[in-house]
């Protein structure tokens, strides 16, 4: 399999150079699995967590933090901004490198650098190279925090002739609810090694709330008047910066932060005045549209908020984490387009805790609730007593984690042989 499946990336990659080529890309070398020294092996058991982007890089904080002092963990990481965010929590006390391309070769040189005793894949990323190389190294590799929304899940369906034993080489999968549980045993996972453990995010939207030093550093910077309500709109896509500033009423503040940064400047020219992060001084001074164009700082802005808007909840994008300001006890809106995060909007809506809007609702509701702040109360207390009510995944989850390295042949073997 490996030189065909090595042939078909070769081809994949040229004919789409033209659209890769246009984005700015780093670390060539760690892409191609060139890996700087990393600690030998101890006597502890050595973990590789992989989390593909941003928000896998929050989830597996407190996982990280549960196994660390017993655990050799190395964190890998796809994205450039997953990397940026995962060396600004983590560089100081685990190694963190860039996850390679599924090259046969490039994964080779991937794992004899890492040398795992276990591998966790956050979610699932599940790629046919690096299954096999794993396999053929007696690595055993789980998936934590496990999801396969409706949509992956009828594509993978279409290619399970070809997949289905990167499934079954799975030690175990650890998802978060019964609907992916099913998914995953459709795509051959053995039903034994299926663990339903709730999803980590709500244990990552309470491990590490912003300090509020931070919140102030960022209010200042952007000269949001703390006398003039807030609404913040989080991980916005580019057709909902025109429908957010249309909707929010006079004298009221608006801040977005477009979930891309090749987003920033569309959401700009989006925000008539609006006064951007990167270039503070710019902007009208007395304006009432702020541009969060940075990475990493989403939480300090959600903690100045009156009212949360979820982006990309009112385009076919799916949705993103309304967790996170419902921790941080917020009243908050989103969209009907949220299938990513259905189970998380479910469980918020049950508890009263989120109110749901169209596209065509939402000046109608955003002034409803900047008029009524006993209705932003309530959302916000009944917001944070359902993330309290929904925490433990992070335990269930590092006691399978724990299981399998303990008990990882690799690991065995070397202790024995100490």
């Amino acid at each position: 399999m490996g030189l065909a499946l090595d042939a078909l990336y070769t081809l994949v990659a040229a004919a789409t150079a033209p659209w890769w080529m246009r984005k700015a890309r780093s670390d060539w070398g760690q892409r191609f699995g060139k890996i700087d020294s990393l600690p030998a092996p101890t006597a502890r058991p050595r973990l590789l967590l992989h989390a593909v982007s941003v928000g896998e890089v929050n989830l597996t904080r407190p996982l990280i933090d549960r196994l660390a002092p017993t655990t050799d963990i190395i964190l890998s990481v796809t994205t450039d901004t997953g990397i940026a965010r995962a060396r600004t929590l983590h560089a100081d006390r685990i190694p963190v490198v860039r996850y390679p391309l599924d090259a046969s070769w490039a994964v080779r040189r991937f794992l004899d650098a890492v040398n795992p005793d276990a591998v966790a894949l956050a979610e699932l990323e599940l790629w046919p190279h690096f299954i096999e190389q794993c396999t053929r190294r007696n690595i055993p590799v789980g998936v934590v925090n496990g999801r396969l929304s409706a949509r992956s899940f009828k594509g993978y369906r279409k290619l399970r002739l070809f997949i289905a034993r990167h499934f079954r080489a799975l030690a175990f999968a650890a998802v978060q609810d019964a609907d992916y549980a099913e998914r995953f045993q459709a795509m051959g996972v053995p039903q034994e090694r299926i663990h339903i453990c709730g999803t980590m995010k709500w244990d990552a939207a309470l491990s590490a709330p912003p300090p509020p030093e931070k919140s102030h550093q960022l209010r200042t910077l952007l000269r949001i008047d703390p006398a003039k309500p807030l609404i913040v709109a989080g991980s916005t896509a580019p057709e909902e910066h025109a429908l957010l500033h249309n909707a929010t009423p006079p004298g009221i503040q608006l801040l977005c932060a477009p979930r891309r940064p090749e987003w920033f400047d569309q959401a700009a020219r989006d925000l008539p005045g609006c006064i951007r992060r990167s270039a503070p001084d710019t902007g009208d001074p007395a304006s009432e549209r702020f541009l969060l164009d940075s990475i990493g700082e989403l939480d300090a802005a959600y903690a100045l908020a009156d009212l949360i808007v979820i982006g990309r909840s009112f385009t076919n994008l799916h949705g993103s984490d309304p967790m996170q300001p419902a921790a941080l006890a917020k009243p908050i809106i989103i969209g009907p387009e949220h299938s990513d995060f259905a189970d998380a909007v479910r469980l918020l809506s049950q508890s009263d805790a989120i109110e749901i809007a169209t596209a065509a609702d939402l000046p109608s509701t955003i002034a409803r609730l900047m008029t009524d702040p006993q209705r932003r109360e309530q959302l916000a207390r009944n917001a944070r007593a359902c993330v309290d009510a929904n925490t433990g995944a992070t335990e269930r989850h590092a006691s399978l984690l724990n299981a399998l390295l303990n008990s990882a042949p690799r690991f065995t073997t070397r202790t024995t042989t100490q």
